[in-house]
C-alpha cells in the first residue's frame, strides 16, 4: 500500500556519513505519511558520501533530490541550501546519523495542518546507543499533549533537538550561516522572539544515536558549543530580545551548566560508562 504524501520537504544535511545515511533515508521512506520530497544535501564531504546519495536516489526514484555543495559550509548552511530548494509548505529536518519513528510525519504534520498559527513544532526524542543496528520502534498513539514554547523557556534550555523540528517554509528566519555549533538554538529563539508561535509535542518521534555531550564528533566539542551559546546570548541582546543584565545572568547560568557537564563527563569516563 502506497503511503499518503504529506506537504513536507524532508532535509538531511550529509557530511561523510556513508555508514548511517541509508538508515536515515529508510526511516523517511517508511513514514506512514511520506514527505512529498526528500532533499539530501552533500556538504562538501569529499569522500563516498555523494556516491551513496546518488545510489539512494536510484533506489527511491525522483522522490529523492540530491544537492551537492562545492565546499563544506556546516550543517546550518547545508540546511539553508535545502530549505531554499524546498517546494512544500512544511519543512522537517533529520540528521544523517539519526532516524524518524514511522509515525513522525503523520502525527506532526497533521498537528501543523490543523494549527495554522504554529510556525515551529518540535517533539521528544529517544536516545539510543550509537552502535544500535536494529531499531525496534515503539508504539505511539499520538501526542499526549502539546506544550507552548515560550521565549523565556528557550533562553534557559534547549526545548528540542533539530531532528524533531518541523516548521513552515514561508517564515523569514534561517539558520545562521557559518555557525558550526548551537545554530539550531539561535534559530528557535529568533523564531519565537519574532514573535511566532511554537509548541512541543510530548511524544518521542525520533531516535537519536549520539549522546548529548561527552562523545566523539560535534557533541564532544563541549567548549566550542559553550562559546557558541554564550555568543547566542550576545546576539539575542544585540537583536533586542533580552536586556544587558539578563544576557549576563544567562551567560553565568550557561557557564555553570557547562562546568556541571564537565564534572559529569569526567566521572563517567573514570567509571567506564
Amino acid at each position: 500500500m502506497t503511503p499518503a504524501l504529506a506537504p513536507v520537504t524532508a532535509i538531511v544535511p550529509c557530511f561523510r556519513c556513508t555508514g548511517t545515511l541509508e538508515r536515515a533515508v529508510a526511516s523517511v521512506a517508511a513514514q506512514t505519511w511520506r514527505p512529498a520530497e526528500l532533499v539530501l544535501v552533500d556538504d562538501g564531504s569529499g569522500d563516498e558520501t555523494l556516491a551513496v546519495m546518488h545510489s539512494l536516489q536510484s533506489r527511491y526514484g525522483d522522490w529523492v533530490r540530491v544537492l551537492a555543495l562545492p565546499v563544506n559550509v556546516g550543517a546550518a548552511g547545508a540546511r539553508n541550501a535545502g530549505w531554499q530548494t524546498a517546494t512544500q509548505e512544511l519543512i522537517a529536518f533529520l540528521d544523517s546519523d539519526d532516524a524518524w519513528h514511522p509515525q513522525k510525519i503523520e502525527i506532526q504534520c497533521s498537528y501543523m495542518l490543523s494549527h495554522p498559527d504554529i510556525a515551529l513544532c518540535g517533539h521528544l526524542c529517544r536516545q539510543l546507543a550509537p552502535g544500535t543496528s536494529d531499531t525496534k520502534w515503539w508504539q505511539v498513539d499520538g501526542p499526549s499533549s502539546a506544550q507552548s514554547v515560550k521565549l523565556s523557556g528557550l533562553l534557559l534550555r534547549h526545548a528540542f533537538v533539530t531532528p524533531s523540528v518541523m516548521l513552515r517554509r514561508s517564515i523569514a528566519q534561517r539558520f545562521a550561516e557559518g555557525m558550526r555549533h548551537m545554530e539550531d538554538h539561535r534559530l528557535w529563539v529568533d523564531i519565537v522572539g519574532a514573535p511566532l508561535a511554537a509548541v512541543k509535542l510530548m511524544v518521542e518521534l525520533v531516535a537519536v544515536y549520539k549522546p548529548v555531550y561527552g562523545a566523539t564528533g560535534l557533541s564532544a566539542e563541549m567548549w566550542r558549543m559553550e562559546r557558541a551559546e554564550l555568543e547566542n546570548y550576545r546576539h539575542f541582546h544585540q537583536a533586542g530580545r533580552i536586556s544587558h543584565g539578563l544576557m549576563r545572568l544567562l551567560q553565568t547560568y550557561s557557564l555553570a551548566k557547562y562546568l556541571r557537564r564537565l564534572v559529569i563527563v569526567h566521572v563517567l569516563r573514570r567509571t567506564g560508562y
